[in-house]
């Protein structure tokens, strides 16, 4: 009988398979927590410019984003099909015991056991994996434990985007919808698109930006808070001092350490801004060794994390 440091090896060499769902599926088969072959990616790139492009993944129903999956994952694992030791696929949303609780993206998903679905789906296809499915922020939190080798520290990621993401490594049980962080007391703050007053993604998401700013994109927003126009050069301050509420409470509960930065609108972040803010909020000396880090935002990093996650919680 193999002990179990042997078994550890030899599992760690066998092929893994990560999905995304984001605006578009990406898949691919991991080897060694690195992408072996071609990323897959569905609809195909490059990006459509209409509306009804990018909706692709919202039209399909359930069973259709079902099938869908498995088809990029067979693509991605040809000539692997009886190797594979686990598929993790990552979801923007409330996802608890394979179940899809909340998913405001895609909204046919709610209540979906996706995991059941996608195991007896694959199965019929000749793939008898277990199947993980996780938070894509978590994911790309694992992906980026992966690719720094940092798979034995505390990772956490905000995505700045449409909505807020928080993504956390090593895996715990929990909601960790850290977007949704109360970070004012103001009654005027409503612009979530869960309803609630408050939230750090009813200040920073890209969708309550532009409810608050009807007249100006965000991008129209910081470029005019570096003219010294005082109302966009107030919410710049604001925008700012919510991340640097929300990560305070992440380090006051959990601890300090690593924090990146990524997403679409990281691009808006002044570094030594939220750093000044964050000192101001975190002054106890045992919590102050956390660092800030801004990276890109890859499909492939989230892929490699979805996988990771499979390969950890799963034990393969």
């Amino acid at each position: 009988m193999a002990n179990s440091a042997d078994t550890t090896t030899q599992a760690a060499s066998s092929p893994l398979v990560g999905v995304i769902m984001a605006e578009r599926l990406y898949a691919g088969l991991i080897v060694d927590h690195k992408i072996a072959g071609q990323l897959i990616c569905w609809p195909e790139l490059p990006p459509p410019t209409d509306a009804e492009g990018d909706d692709a993944l919202v039209e399909l129903p359930t069973d259709a984003l079902i099938e869908q999956i498995c088809d990029i994952v067979m693509e991605a694992v040809k000539g692997h099909e009886g190797e594979i030791a686990a598929v993790g696929l990552a979801i923007p949303g409330l996802i608890r015991n394979g179940v899809v609780e909340e998913a405001p993206n895609l909204p046919q998903l709610k209540g979906s056991h996706v995991g059941e679905l996608l195991i007896a789906a694959l199965a019929g296809r000749g793939i008898g994996a277990p199947v993980t499915v996780v938070n894509d922020a978590d994911a790309m939190a694992a992906g980026l434990a992966s690719h720094y080798d940092k798979l034995d520290h505390l990772i956490r990621v905000w995505t700045l985007g449409t909505g807020i993401g928080y993504g956390q490594y090593p895996f715990s049980e929990g909601v960790w919808e850290g977007g949704h962080s109360v970070v004012t007391l103001d009654d005027k703050e409503n612009y979530c698109g869960c309803g609630g007053r408050g939230h750090l993604e009813g200040i920073m998401g890209h969708r309550a930006m532009r409810l608050r700013f009807l007249d100006m994109e965000p991008e129209e927003v910081f470029a005019a808070a570096k003219t010294g126009d005082a109302r966009c050069g107030d919410f710049r301050h604001l925008w700012h001092k919510a991340l640097a509420a929300a990560t305070a409470t992440s380090i006051h509960q959990g601890g300090a350490g690593k924090f990146f930065l990524t997403g679409y609108n990281s691009r808006f972040l002044d570094l030594n801004l939220l750093k000044d803010y964050l000192h101001k909020m975190v002054k106890m000396s045992p919590l102050q060794s956390y660092s800030l880090e801004m990276v890109d935002d890859d499909e492939s990093t989230r892929v490699i994390g979805a996988a990771v996650a499979a390969e950890q919680i799963k034990g393969c």
